[in-house]
């Protein structure tokens, strides 16, 4: 039976990507298919995969069509969360697609790849 596994992004500095993707969701590296081009984060309680991060060669698109989203409860955790994850590195996006009233912030990873930050008591906005 076919089942979704995990999202995967690609990078281009492993141990970099490791170190924010591990801190900014409190993921663990795992052993399984590590490799110079692959590595798996779990979760940090144990309960299985979280995400795959591959090595790539090609950059970031600026308007991925595909991207994650991470959650908060409330704009107080929003604007905390997204100052601790540019703390560790991300970079926030001049994104001119942001509606009247967005209840997403848009950041970059340190490789470029862009995310976004969802205050789920304002969501949703939709009109991206």
């Amino acid at each position: 039976m076919l089942r979704l596994g995990i999202p995967v992004i690609g990078v281009t500095d492993m141990s970099r990507a490791v170190a924010f993707w591990s801190k900014a969701l409190n993921l663990v590296a795992a052993q399984e298919w590590k490799s110079d081009t692959w590595q798996t984060l779990n979760h940090a309680d144990g309960s299985g995969r979280a995400l795959g991060l591959q090595r790539s060669v090609s950059p970031s698109e600026p308007r991925p069509r595909l991207h994650l989203d991470l959650f908060t409860d409330t704009a107080e955790e929003q604007q905390a969360e997204v100052r601790r994850l540019i703390s560790l590195g991300a970079a926030p996006v001049d994104w001119p697609l942001y509606p009247t009233d967005p209840d997403f912030v848009v950041l970059a990873d340190p490789d470029g790849n862009i995310f976004c930050v969802v205050d789920l008591s304002h969501a949703p906005s939709g009109d991206e």
